[in-house]
């Protein structure tokens, strides 16, 4: 028999499509989190959070409610705009951005809290508006964060088993991952196959991984 290929191709079209959205919704959130004095950030911080510390089965088992038809959001979305979210290749990028919104947000975070306030001052005094001081000067000095946070969703995404399966099951070329071919493989005794997708899996993170630290010490260099 053949080898699927194809839960590893859907793995990694997750992984990017996840990745591209984060960055449009973390960089600004981090940013807020990170110069934001009102009361209510401290809540908004421990919501990006709690996928951190949640197992991935609860949170899953949350967003499937939401998700489902039978629920005032999920019933909305498909009688209005024809959206199903549950069971859906949409529905594991929704979940996913969720579940990996943290490994975003917190490195970019603590990048622009880095930042001296000087930095910032001395754009605003040569006449640089808030949107370009961000893009010309704050985002070009915490490269290394960004490169984290991006790398780290980017992995975390290729990694999730327990947010898939419950959000997505085991849809042939819609929602069956790498991870949850791998479990279906192991469950079907059919070591060589599941070692294989394991095997690239590895490769590619950790490929990723070492990229990352080479680049980062030579950012950092260049700062």
């Amino acid at each position: 028999m053949a080898f699927d290929w194809g839960p590893l191709f859907l793995t990694f079209k997750l992984a990017a499509m996840v990745t591209v959205i984060l960055w449009v919704i973390g960089i600004p959130l981090a940013y807020w989190l990170a110069h934001s004095r009102v009361r209510w950030k401290t809540l908004v911080e421990t919501l990006v959070s709690m996928p951190l510390v949640l197992p991935p089965s609860v949170l899953g088992f949350y967003l499937l409610l939401t998700f489902s038809p039978n629920s005032w959001f999920g019933s909305t979305l498909q009688r209005h705009l024809g959206i199903q979210l549950a069971f859906s290749f949409s529905g594991l990028v929704v979940a996913s951005v969720i579940f990996s919104l943290p490994f975003m947000v917190h490195p970019i975070q603590a990048g622009f809290q880095s930042l001296p306030l000087a930095l910032q001052e001395a754009a605003y005094v040569l006449g640089k508006s808030r949107r370009e001081t961000l893009l010309r000067v704050q985002l070009p000095n915490i490269k290394p964060s960004l490169l984290s946070g991006t790398v780290l969703a980017f992995a975390h995404t290729i990694g999730e088993f327990g947010v898939v399966l419950m959000i997505g099951g085991d849809l042939p070329g819609t929602t069956r991952v790498a991870s949850i071919a791998i479990f279906n493989e192991v469950e079907a005794l059919n070591y060589s196959a599941a070692n294989l997708y394991a095997m690239v899996l590895f490769g590619i993170s950790f490929t990723i991984l070492l990229t990352v630290y080479v680049l980062n010490k030579k950012l950092l260099g260049t700062l």
